[in-house]
Formats: C-alpha cells, sequence, structure tokens
C-alpha cells in the first residue's frame, strides 16, 4: 500500500536541487504559495541501463527562498493508481497544480487509463486537495477530462497540461507533445471543457512541455522546441525552450525565440513563475550523480525580461552547477580538441560534440553519439587542438546497432598531421569490440590534428567516445574555442 513518504529539509548549494543521486527528479511545475515556492516533479526511477521513463509517482520541493538553497523535499505526494481509480500504476507525467479561487490546490496530471480502448491510453485527470503536498481526491471521478475521447475525439498524445487562471478568474488549459498543441477554457470548476479544443500553431518548432503564464498583461507560452539546426538544437534528439507571446489566452501565438539552450538531457522541461518579485524558471538536466536521459534532476536559475521592447522579451537564461572539485588530471586531453569528421554535415540525430565529453552511457541515445550512415568503405573522424600537442596512445568506445546497418569496423588506424596525414609508428592494439574501449597504442607523436581512419566494408559507424592520451596525467581542461584545420595557411 503507497503511503506519502515524511519531508526531508535538505541544502543545495547550487543546480540540481536533489544532487547524490538518491532521488531523481523531473518535469518541474512551479507554484507559488504563499510565502513559499513550491516545485511539483516526477520521479525518474530507470535503472542506469533502462531507456525508458520509468515513473511511478509525484514528488515536490518547497522553499521560502531559492537563492539560500534550502529546501524541504517531499519524497512521494502522489501516485496515479492512488487518485484515480480509473488510472493504471506509473508513468506519473509531467502534471501542474495551481490554486483555484476557491483556496484549494488543483492537480491536473497525465495518466494511463487502465480500461480503455483509444490507440494512446494518456489521459488528463484533475486532483483536489487543501495542500499543495496533498492528500489528493479524484475531482472528477467519472474519468478524465482529457483523452482520445473527451471532451472531443483527437488522435494526439494527451500529456504535459499546463494550466492558467487568469485575471478575471477565467480557466485555461494546454496541452501536447510530439509538435501537436491543443487549448481549451475550463468552466469555474475547475474541470469542465468550455467550448471546444483549439489547434494551437505559430510556436515555431513545438514539441511538448507547454507552459502557460501572464505577466503585465502579456501572455506567454513556453516549451521544449526541437527546430534542428536553429538557434534552438544541433540534434534531433535534444530541446531547446523556446517562447511565444499573445494578447489573449487561446492566442494567436506569435514566437520570440529561445530562453534556453539544450540541456545536458535530452528532454527539456521548463515552468516559471513570479516569487517575491523576481522570475524564476524551473527546468531538468542529467547533472545529478548517475544522472542520465531518464534519471533527470530539477534545476532553478533566475529568469529576467526586456521591458524596453513591446512585448517584453524573455532574456536567455543561463543555466548554473553547484560548486565542484576539479576532475582528477587524466592522460586523456580529447576535451582541448575540436572534433570534426569525413561526414560533415552529419546526420541530425547524432552529435560530435559527443565524441569528447567524458560522458559513456550503458545504453546511449543517438545525440550520445557520433555515426556515419552505411554506404563509405572508409570513415574518419579529427581532433584538432589549438596548438601542438604529444600522443602516444587512444581510446576507442565503439556502438552497434545492427537494425540501423552500424556496426564496429572491420578495423581502424590513427595518423597525424606532419605537412600531411602520416600513419602512427609502432601501432599495437587496435581492437574493434563494441562492449568496452578499445586502446591503441603508439610511438609518441607531437601535432595539432589527430585522425582516427576506419575501415567499414560499407556498413555504418558509431563512436561513443574518443579518448586520446598523453603520455603523462596533465590537469583536464576543455576547448572553448574552434581550432582551425591543420592545412591552414597562416
Amino acid at each position: 500500500m503507497w503511503s506519502e513518504a515524511p519531508p526531508v529539509a535538505i541544502h543545495a548549494p547550487g543546480n540540481p536541487i536533489l544532487a547524490d543521486g538518491r532521488s531523481y527528479s523531473t518535469d518541474p511545475a512551479p507554484v507559488v504559495v504563499g510565502d513559499t515556492l513550491w516545485i511539483l516533479a516526477g520521479r525518474d526511477e530507470a535503472a542506469p541501463d533502462v531507456d525508458d521513463f520509468i515513473m511511478n509517482e509525484w514528488q515536490a520541493l518547497a522553499t521560502k527562498d531559492p537563492a539560500s538553497g534550502d529546501w524541504t523535499h517531499y519524497p512521494a505526494i502522489a501516485r496515479p493508481e492512488a487518485v484515480f481509480a480509473w488510472a493504471e500504476p506509473g508513468r506519473a507525467y509531467a502534471g501542474q497544480i495551481v490554486q483555484g479561487r476557491d483556496g484549494r490546490f488543483w492537480l491536473y496530471a497525465p495518466v494511463l487509463q487502465k480500461a480503455d480502448q483509444s490507440k494512446d491510453r494518456f489521459a488528463i485527470g484533475v486532483a483536489v486537495a487543501d495542500a499543495p503536498n496533498g492528500p489528493w481526491t479524484d475531482a472528477h471521478p467519472a474519468g478524465p477530462i482529457i483523452s482520445q475521447a473527451v471532451p472531443e475525439p483527437n488522435t494526439i498524445q494527451n500529456i504535459d497540461p499546463t494550466v492558467l487562471i487568469d485575471d478575471d478568474g477565467r480557466v485555461y488549459i494546454y496541452w501536447g507533445t510530439f509538435g501537436r498543441l491543443r487549448g481549451l477554457e475550463l468552466a469555474a470548476d475547475m474541470v469542465t471543457p468550455k467550448g471546444p479544443e483549439q489547434t494551437i500553431t505559430g510556436l515555431d518548432g513545438f514539441f511538448e512541455a507547454p507552459w502557460l503564464m501572464k505577466r503585465k498583461g502579456v501572455y506567454y507560452l513556453l516549451y521544449a522546441g526541437n527546430k534542428v539546426g536553429t538557434d534552438c538544437t544541433p540534434a534531433l534528439y535534444h530541446a531547446c525552450i523556446a517562447y511565444g507571446t499573445a494578447t489573449s489566452p487561446l492566442g494567436p501565438w506569435t514566437y520570440r525565440g529561445v530562453i534556453l539552450k539544450p540541456v545536458s538531457s535530452t528532454t527539456s522541461h521548463a515552468g516559471a513563475v513570479e516569487f517575491k518579485g523576481r522570475w524564476w524558471l524551473a527546468y531538468h538536466t542529467a547533472d545529478a550523480i548517475g544522472g542520465g536521459h531518464f534519471r533527470r534532476s530539477v534545476a532553478i536559475d533566475p529568469m529576467a525580461f526586456d521591458d524596453k521592447v513591446s512585448p517584453p522579451t524573455i532574456l536567455p537564461v543561463i543555466p548554473t552547477r553547484r560548486p565542484a572539485p576539479p576532475p582528477p588530471p587524466s592522460r586523456d586531453i580529447a576535451g582541448r580538441a575540436t572534433a570534426t569528421a569525413s561526414n560533415v554535415s552529419i546526420p541530425v540525430r547524432y552529435w560530435i560534440k559527443a565524441l569528447n565529453d567524458g560522458i559513456v552511457r550503458p545504453t546511449p541515445l543517438p545525440p550520445d553519439l557520433w555515426a556515419a550512415e552505411p554506404g563509405p568503405t572508409q570513415q574518419w573522424l579529427e581532433y584538432r587542438f589549438d596548438k601542438p600537442v604529444t600522443l602516444d596512445g587512444a581510446r576507442m568506445r565503439f556502438w552497434a546497432d545492427p537494425s540501423a546497418g552500424v556496426a564496429a569496423p572491420k578495423a581502424w588506424r590513427m595518423e597525424y598531421w606532419n605537412d600531411g596525414w602520416t600513419p602512427v609508428r609502432d601501432p599495437r592494439g587496435f581492437g574493434t569490440g563494441v562492449d568496452a574501449f578499445q586502446s591503441a597504442r603508439f610511438a609518441p607523436v607531437t601535432t595539432r590534428c589527430v585522425r582516427a581512419v576506419f575501415e567499414t566494408a560499407g556498413a555504418g559507424v558509431a563512436v561513443q567516445e574518443w579518448e586520446v592520451l598523453a603520455p603523462k596525467v596533465q590537469p583536464v581542461r576543455v576547448s572553448t574555442s574552434i581550432a582551425p584545420p591543420c592545412d591552414a595557411k597562416p
């Protein structure tokens, strides 16, 4: 039998708020209650090697001052099946709490219907409580207020609800994902649809995670954007937080730009709120200990507006991290290099910056890899350094997916720039397994550019991490500039 866990006082000297890997938090939805800022969050419970959203319950965080780092963690405040008799356990996806004009708290939650014939069984239920941490009671026991069957048939996945109670007391709800966004007005009872569903357009690159808010008479809608090749995101699986504005709660909407660049998790989900005269943006990352794309953690940073223009724009939010000790010295100096490859422009589902980010995942997603499609029998990767470095080894972590035609190469070798590409001397190792790093050694070379060349027999090839090793350990440094080609004229 599920029951609410007791609250725990924590101190977070920076982001993420919960960082030690004992509890992961995601999909933050902030709400102000008197002198306290609350954040509703889901809980990620996937094992490190599981690529799936294992989310069985919601939790909450509360503070009287986000800048202080002092929070109260409510580890479990609700489970789908405990609140909604018509819901299955699990899939406690992104919801939102708002305080109604009656003083009570209303939880809008996407859950799976346990007895439904819809193609997609996600639906949005509403629960009510006297406190933001519950206990919660189903406010509409007859079933969800939004699904593929109600209030009118639709074919979208009905998740990610966001709700605004306007200054005149009228209530509006938005929801949607996979590029399809809907909105409608709710009656004063907070549950009854009032008017038809509206298809929302005008929000460039909308993917999911809408957040509706109002400031100084202007309506803002924040969302996770996924427009590849723009200022939003470099890779298909990444998302930025973008926004649009409108002069009425159901639009029409005008796209205004990006406020949060892609974070360390492939998904991005944000909520914004004014608290004690200052605006804050809550979002999630993969930055906690043991974190990942399915083990995310809530962060929060100040958000500011430029009121010199009309409508006021939201200024870019710069993510911050809690202080951390410097990484230990290492022979791997790949982080100092700029990476490039034979297949530029790289397919948008992969990301070349994954090569030297120092992260290896048990089950990587495409943005955790560089990859080349099947076809050419030879491919190469290249690291360019700002100044000459000395190397005598490397480690390569290959990845394979037979269903995508991607396999380990038949063989690989390394070359260095010496007024032309020259094979390394005395090469040893250079294995081609995919279950562990493959080590390579060679006689020391001093150069500004080094290549890994793959013989593929026409199959695709993918690499999660490519380390290049100096003869002795050195302080870890990360390049902040783009190194020029080695054949560039001085």
